[in-house]
This record gives structure tokens, sequence and C-alpha cells, in this order.
């Protein structure tokens, strides 16, 4: 395994890569950079394949954008459009997790010419809302949903990054399966629920003494690469998901025309989310090759890393229903 850099769209995008063969486009999420799939990238690499993990912009060793509005979704697929052109590929099978799954369903829904397929862990493909979707998020006179704490330039970002090893901890095993089973309006305590701003998102997160050997095996890695890029472009995502509806009105009753396969953990706390089970089973009509969908027993958020054996399987089987033709 190797790490390049580009120069693409005015950045420099930084990538993890190994093997020959057949292209699998491997994309991370919030807060992971690309060194989230090291337990993907030898494995599929010896497999037969070509196998790329970038860190997104914001990210790792990637440029971070001082402009807010650089991180859209579509300034995310572009990033990964031009990673591809220079590296002269001409197709590949796009796997994602969290926002990396977001990211890969929009990829495969604006370019399936340059996409032959795409694994979704943890996020679904969505229809786009009735209205900008932080006039969706709930709000209470104490408490308001994570993505709308995240709004504001500055807050959540002085305390992520008040003590990068803490923020890391918390975040990743309080979204785990390990943290628990959750049940809507539970009141688990999670990361990515309900947020009282006068606490902060990590007060109320259990903070384990004993690592589980998913979340110890890179957290030295990720603590390197936060404190390097800080939390800033990260939460600039979030803070283009109504410059993010905006935009795809353009696409809007268009379908994810390519075979794909998603997959979640039954602990995931996306799975308490009022409504997600009928998002998850309406997906068909969205993504009409949609091979299959895999509930993962005890398995929470960091699917590919807390299942890795069970997501590289995944991954190996549905590549191998996918045309042969993905370019190398």
């Amino acid at each position: 395994m190797q790490r390049n850099s580009a120069n693409i769209n005015g950045i420099t995008v930084s990538c993890l890569e190994a093997g020959d063969g057949p292209v699998l486009l491997l994309c991370h999420g919030f807060p992971e950079t690309g060194d989230a799939w090291r337990a993907q990238i030898p494995v599929l690499a010896a497999a037969g394949y070509r196998v790329l993990a970038p860190d997104l912009r914001g990210f790792g060793a990637s440029s971070a954008p001082l402009a807010i509005d650089a991180y859209t979704v579509f300034h995310a697929v572009g990033d990964l459009i031009g990673l591809l052109d220079t590296l002269s590929i001409e197709r590949a099978i796009v796997v994602g997790a969290d926002w990396g799954a977001t990211i890969a369903w929009q990829l495969a829904l604006m370019r399936p010419d340059r996409i032959a397929g795409i694994v979704a862990l943890g996020v679904p493909m969505m229809a786009r809302s009735p209205i900008p979707p932080t006039g969706l998020f709930p709000r209470t006179d104490d408490a308001l949903f994570y993505t709308l704490y995240f709004q504001k330039p500055g807050i959540a970002e002085q305390e992520l990054e008040r003590d990068i090893p803490a923020t890391l901890r918390k975040i990743h095993y309080g979204a785990s399966g390990d943290a628990g089973p959750r049940c809507a309006g539970d009141g688990t305590p999670n990361p990515f629920g309900m947020v009282d701003p006068a606490r902060g998102m990590l007060h109320d997160l259990p903070d384990p003494t004993d690592l589980p050997e998913w979340l110890a095996s890179g957290l030295d890695a990720a603590v390197a690469a936060f404190g390097h890029a800080g939390f800033r472009g990260a939460l600039n995502y979030y803070r283009n998901l109504d410059r993010n509806w905006q935009l795809q009105g353009s696409l809007d009753g268009m379908q994810v025309s390519v075979p794909a396969l998603f997959a979640i953990g039954s602990r995931d706390p996306g799975m308490a989310i009022p409504g997600m089970d009928r998002i998850i089973l309406d997906m068909p009509g969205l993504v009409p090759q949609l091979h299959e969908t895999v509930t993962v027993d005890g398995a929470g958020h960091w699917l590919h890393r807390e299942r890795p054996g069970i997501v590289n399987d995944l991954i190996l089987s549905f590549a191998g229903t996918v045309r042969a033709d993905t370019a190398t």
C-alpha cells in the first residue's frame, strides 16, 4: 500500500492505493480518513483489485479549502471524477460509508458512465426532501439535532479539537454496536442524536477504558490526521446540506441506474431514526438495480471497521457480479 497525491480541481487530493485490476474506489465518512479502510485495502488488493482510498477534501492529507461553500457533494463528486481521470481510470466500483456513502450515491447518480456499481454502508439512497434539510431536523428549547449543532462555524470545532483522542474515541465508540442496542426514543446517548448546546456533543457520550480492537488499531493514525487537518473542513460538509438540496433540484426524479448493494448494522444509530425502516424499504424505487439489502446483526455505524470480514466478503461477492469491464 502506498500514498500518492494528485492536483485536482485546484486542490491536492491524497490517496492510499494498492493492487492491480478492476478498480474499487473507497470513500470514508466523518470523522475518518482513507485510512479507515485499512482492513479492506490489503484484502481487496490481494483478491485482484486496484484499490483507491482517498482522503476527501478537508480531511487528512488532502487540501482543506477555507470557503464553506467549497464542500458540497458536487465538489466531492468532482474530486473523485478528477482522481479517476488523473489515473486514467475509465470506470470503477465505488464503496462508501457514512458521508462517503452519501457521496457514493451521488457519484453513481450523476456519473453512471464512470461507475460500474455501488456498495453503500450505513446511509441509504434517499429522495430529495420537500424542503431544505435543516428545516426538517428536530430541535427543542434545550437541544437540537447534531447536524444543526454543526451549522455555526467555530462552535463544534472548538469542542471537537479540544481533546482529539477523546473526541474520536467517544464518537466512534458511541455510534458503534459495542455501545449497545438502540430503539427510537430510548434516550441512549449517541453522537448522531440530539445535542444540548450548553453541554456540547461529547459530554454525555461514553469514553471506553478498554477500546475494542477495531477502534484501537486505527486510533493513532486518526488522531494524527485530525491533529493536522482539524475539523473545520469535515464539518463544512454538514454546513452545505441546504446548498446541496438547492443544487440537487436538477437531479430530482432521477434514479441510480447502476447495480447496488446496501448494508447496515442492526445497532446503527440511524436505525433508530423514525422512518428509516421505510426509507430502506423504499430504496428500490430510487435504485432499481439494488441487488441486496443486508443487515449485520450486532454491528453499529462503522460497519467496515466493526465487521471487516463480512464487509470484505460483501464487496468481493458484489464486485464479482458486476461486469468485468471496470477499467484498470
